[in-house]
């Protein structure tokens, strides 16, 4: 069995790095606080150009502030816990349903040659992590609400 939830986790991997998914874990409105407000103050200060100059000085500073805060969706999946692993793979697998396979390249080719199958499980994964990481995040005071939009932008683009 502890293959199947291996193989499943990295199912998830392959679907989410084809999205080319990138998730936040802390506060990413630093950075664009950072951005915004030097903006506006240079656009206070210098005008049209004090704008654009502010806006770059802005844009370096969050860039700096966030750094390292960005996480490719398939690292987060693969430092889950093994519960939060067992949690996901049960929910994956209830909408999976009988679909039986040997091998994680088998599972791969069933979901990925499956387009409806393929959305459900990319919408289960993003809904589980979301979840998860509002549980996790609210307990330290910050919240990803942005995740739920992007996991409607994602959803959206397949239709």
């Amino acid at each position: 069995m502890c293959h199947r939830v291996n193989d499943v986790m990295r199912l998830c991997c392959e679907l989410s790095a084809n999205q080319q998914v990138q998730t936040t874990v802390r506060g990413s409105g630093k950075g664009a606080a950072a951005a915004g407000g030097l903006a506006f103050a240079g656009g206070l200060i210098g005008g049209p150009l004090g704008i654009a100059v502010g806006g770059a000085v802005g844009g370096l500073l969050g860039c700096w502030m966030t750094s390292g805060q960005f996480k490719p969706l398939p690292q987060i999946i693969m430092e889950l816990s093994p519960q939060q692993q067992q949690k996901l793979y049960d929910d994956l697998l209830a909408v999976m349903g009988d679909i039986q396979w040997t091998d994680l390249v088998q599972l791969t080719a069933l979901v990925m040659g499956n387009a409806t199958l393929k959305q459900q499980l990319t919408a289960t994964l993003l809904g589980y992590i979301s979840k998860e990481l509002q549980a996790q995040e609210s307990s330290s005071g910050s919240g990803l609400d942005f995740i739920t939009q992007l996991q409607h932008n994602i959803t959206s683009s397949w239709v």
